[in-house]
């Protein structure tokens, strides 16, 4: 049996070309040893996994290389590259600073520092880790580290540049190393897989790249794990089998759902998924990921966020296009809510099926009924004959009183059992026709106006406070207690005149209700509402003893005659 070597050794690039997902970075290197610019001091600073101890023994080798190509690439075939290919090169010297960061040490490595290279041109220092180093070693490094001998390359790797004292960043070159984008690492591990003989599908390797979080050493790890798992035949469904993932088809299946506003559907689909193993927070997050994806592909200028594979990338924008952008975010929203809520929550799984039927609801609000083409075809001829007959009567009849009763011989709902509120707030939230007037207004839409009969109005404004009266007796008596006026520069707006603040706020929480009620009563199309307090409120002062004792007597003249008798001798 051979010896196995990971894929992280085993592919690790040998040259600058070999990188994968730094370009920047190896361009400036190659420049600078092309241009012989080198600084003596250098940090590598990024993430795990995204090359920079990698790059560190590229550059020592390249330098030390006695026949560059015309690449500037080291030609593998001289000495000093044997050498270092073998590990017996005695120009590069590697310190783990995790376990090697005393004063003792540094000091040990400065002793080194003095003598020069028996072959090639430079001593290379790679510090790995830099940033473990204590203060005390940091101090100590610092005169070194800025005037080293001719001879001397220090390169520093750390993960975490801010640990590293400014002194030291002063004295180094820093370059910072990017995430590896997902479709770099997904073609490396195909280049992998082909040169190891495995048959991988894209989908399989998209995977490992996303969850590999930008670091090609994660990627390469992953891409062993399930080359031992599912043999030298790498699929879509093994992956996610062994890595427990949940399938993409869930949440498509799931948004589905939320555009038929099926609600049902939705909450089956979700058990599904906790039967199968899967933790409710993984399928809120990859749910508020997924209308994430579905809002990036609503335009193509931002479709390239996607970072998903091919035939993926088309679904999304398929399913894309059913949605507005409105909707998605506020399904966003309701979704970022339930992440927040979801670890404090007591019944973890009663939080997310809420926040499902929420979703699901959003497409039963009027200014969403646009999303679903079948029912808005079906919806507008039969609200358009209905809403398109009384206006003729209404504009050939508003000045005589008499005709204004017409609406109720008309009405047969007397003789139907009477209404309550939550039966008509219902029947307004499933007749989206009822709120396009305002609709129109709100885009900008010219629209005529119609005067607002005065009695029809009182009477329909008492018959809501009835009706509200019945469900909450104190907000019904307030709307009982205040009568509407037609405003005679606006025949379509009325006015509501109330006593305080408070009442005002009784009104204008039902102000929608209000008007989409007297909207159908009164078969317009446009009603305004302004709600205004009562100026006696407002003037409300401190009185004085002597103005109490006048009002008193202008109420009752009597009151001397008390005075008197009582002998209180007050001199008003």
């Amino acid at each position: 049996m051979s010896d196995f070597v990971v894929s992280a050794r085993k592919y690790r690039p040998s040259t600058f070309n070999d990188v994968v997902g730094q370009g920047a970075i190896v361009n400036t290197l190659k420049n600078a040893i092309a241009n012989n610019h080198l600084a003596q001091s250098f940090l590598f600073c990024g993430q795990r996994g995204v090359g920079k101890t990698t790059c560190a023994r590229i550059l020592a080798k390249t330098i030390n290389c006695q026949n560059l190509t015309a690449d500037t690439e080291a030609c593998n075939e001289c000495d000093s590259c044997k050498s270092f290919n073998d590990g017996r090169s005695f120009n590069i010297h590697e310190l783990d600073a995790a376990s090697s960061n005393s004063v003792d040490d540094i000091r040990a490595l400065i002793e080194q520092v003095r003598f020069a290279p028996q072959a090639g041109k430079y001593k290379v220092y790679i510090i790995d880790e830099v940033h473990m180093l204590s203060a005390s070693a940091f101090n100590a490094f610092l005169k070194t580290l800025e005037e080293p001998p001719p001879h001397a390359i220090f390169i520093l790797a750390t993960t975490e540049k801010h640990k590293i004292i400014p002194t030291i960043l002063s004295r180094c070159q820093i370059f910072d190393f990017k995430r590896i984008q997902i479709k770099d690492i997904a073609g490396h591990l195909a280049y992998i897989a082909k040169a190891e003989g495995i048959t991988a599908e894209p989908e399989a390797l998209h995977i490992l790249a996303e969850k590999s979080d930008g670091a090609m050493r994660d990627a390469l790890s992953m891409f062993d794990r399930m080359v031992s798992f599912a043999g030298n035949e790498l699929t879509y469904k093994k992956v996610i089998e062994n890595l427990n993932i949940l399938d993409y088809d869930y949440y498509f299946k799931v948004t589905q759902a939320i555009l038929n506003a099926d609600i049902y559907s939705a909450l089956l689909i979700f058990d599904e998924i906790l039967a199968n193993g899967f933790d409710g927070h993984l399928f809120i997050n990859g749910l508020g990921e997924h209308f994430r994806n579905l809002l990036v592909a609503k335009n193509p200028a931002t479709a390239v966020l996607l970072e998903k594979g091919g035939a993926l990338n088309e679904k999304y924008i398929a399913q894309a296009s059913a949605y507005t952008e409105p909707l998605l975010f506020k399904g966003l929203s309701i979704i970022s809510r339930t992440d927040v809520s979801y670890k404090m929550a007591v019944n973890q799984r009663l939080l997310v099926e809420v926040a499902l039927v929420k979703l699901t609801n959003l497409l039963i609000a009027p200014e969403n009924q646009v999303l679903t083409p079948v029912k808005k075809a079906e919806a507008t001829p039969t609200v358009k004959p209905t809403a398109a007959a009384p206006p003729t009567p209404k504009q050939t009849t508003p000045p005589p009183p008499t005709k204004v009763e017409e609406p109720k011989q008309e009405a047969p709902p007397k003789s139907a059992p009477k209404p309550n509120f939550a039966t008509f707030t219902k029947i307004i939230a499933d007749n989206p026709a009822a709120n396009q007037a305002s609709e129109k207004q709100e885009a900008g839409e010219p629209e005529k106006s119609e005067p607002l009969p005065e009695a029809a109005l009182l009477e329909a404004w008492n018959e809501y406070a009835q009706l509200v009266k019945d469900k909450e007796i104190a907000d019904g008596v307030t709307l009982t207690n205040v009568s509407p006026k037609v405003i005679s520069d606006a025949p379509s707006t009325f006015e509501i005149l109330v006593e305080s603040s408070y009442h005002q706020q009784v009104v204008e929480k039902r102000r929608d209700s209000i008007i989409n009620f007297l909207k159908e009563k009164l078969k317009v199309k446009r009603v305004n509402m302004v709600v205004t307090i009562s100026k006696t409120e407002t003037q409300k002062k401190p009185y004085t003893a002597q103005e109490k004792y006048a009002a008193m007597k202008t109420k009752n003249p009597e009151i001397d005659k008390l005075v008197d008798q009582l002998g209180l001798g007050l001199d008003m």
